[in-house]
């Protein structure tokens, strides 16, 4: 009888053992969006929702954001060890932060969704016309950040821009009832909330890219803070095995991946936000160079110019070097990473 009790108590030690010795393998991790929920984070709640962050040994809390430079505030400060963050921020981060910046271990977007919207009858037509013009934008965001780069690379004085803070879910309804001239904003979010509207984003309205007023940038991507990616690099390596699995995987199954997405967030309106999710594969992801070197991947070069622009445009102290800003070395194989074909 001893002898039995004295058994089960080892197997239940075994079995606490066990237990507590697999809590202590699992990595925790605070991550951020760029936004409020929408079509373009299908891919996170996938990889929550099949258990790929689980089958990594990670615990990933995802988390509502305000914009995408401010995504990159969050892991810096170290309220988030990773979001889904601005590259562009990224960099000025590293510029004057070097020992604070977060690393970018992913990139996403491999064209930039930064653009100026107005009226299709407004004044502004370009860039060049934005001198004593108000502009709204939210604080934090990417487009509104990223602006004295584009007033810088197209001559014009960016103290003489009136500047409007705003919150996000405003930015269009400020815009129709002219309370602004112009508003900062992300091509993905915004096309598809006038959509919502029912007005048409292509006749009613001017689309002015910073791609075509030079500034051929990148820009979400994951990122991850320093401190993750030196103290747990294979923690990293699971977070983006799972993030891209869910890529492909959410680009073959939309729809399935917006039931998800409507799971998580009710109110979200599903045919919005599974053209929204389309649009940004087709738009923003899916580019001939995203198709050559795959997902998640970068070129130095195109990285190092970026780098240079912003540096002038914000006269910081330096450029940042690529491996700075870029960790390769956490992406999976290229074989894993090509662009999957879009079902509809």
């Amino acid at each position: 009888m001893f002898a039995k009790f004295r058994l089960a108590a080892a197997a239940l030690g075994l079995v606490l053992w066990t237990t507590t010795a697999f809590a202590q393998d699992v990595t925790k991790i605070r991550f951020s969006l760029d936004w409020k929920l929408q079509g373009i984070h299908a891919w996170f709640l996938w990889a929550q929702e099949k258990g790929y962050f689980k089958d990594e040994k990670l615990d990933v809390t995802i988390d509502q954001g305000e914009g995408s430079a401010g995504a990159v505030t969050r892991v810096m400060t170290g309220a988030y060890d990773a979001a889904f963050g601005d590259a562009n921020a990224v960099i000025q981060s590293a510029a004057l932060k070097p020992g604070e910046a977060p690393l970018i271990v992913y990139m996403m977007y491999s064209r930039a969704p930064f653009a100026l919207l107005t009226k299709a009858g407004s004044s502004i037509k370009t860039i060049k016309d934005l001198e004593g013009k108000k502009i709204g934008a939210p604080a934090a965001g990417a487009t509104v950040k990223m602006l004295p780069l584009m007033a810088k690379k197209n001559g014009i004085d960016y103290s003489k821009i009136s500047l409007l803070s705003v919150a996000p879910n405003l930015q269009e309804q400020l815009l129709l009832q002219d309370q602004v001239e112009a508003i900062a904003i992300f091509t993905a979010t915004s096309y598809m909330n006038l959509v919502a509207l029912n007005l048409d984003p292509d006749k009613d309205f001017r689309w002015i890219y910073y791609a075509d007023a030079g500034a051929d940038l990148y820009s979400n991507c994951i990122i991850v803070s320093q401190k993750l990616a030196k103290e747990k690099p294979e923690a990293v390596k699971g977070l983006v095995r799972a993030i891209n699995r869910s890529i492909k995987e959410v680009i073959a199954n939309p729809d399935a991946a917006i039931d998800i997405l409507v799971k998580t967030e009710p109110l979200v309106k599903r045919d919005i936000e599974k053209r929204r999710l389309i649009y940004v594969y087709k738009t923003l992801m899916d580019t001939p160079e995203a198709r050559q070197i795959g997902m998640g991947d970068v070129l130095d070069a195109r990285i190092e110019e970026s780098s240079a622009m912003i540096k002038e445009a914000f006269e910081l102290p330096r450029a940042p070097k690529f491996d700075e800003v870029f960790g390769r070395a956490f992406l999976p194989p290229k074989a894993d990473r090509m662009m999957p074909v879009l079902s509809n």
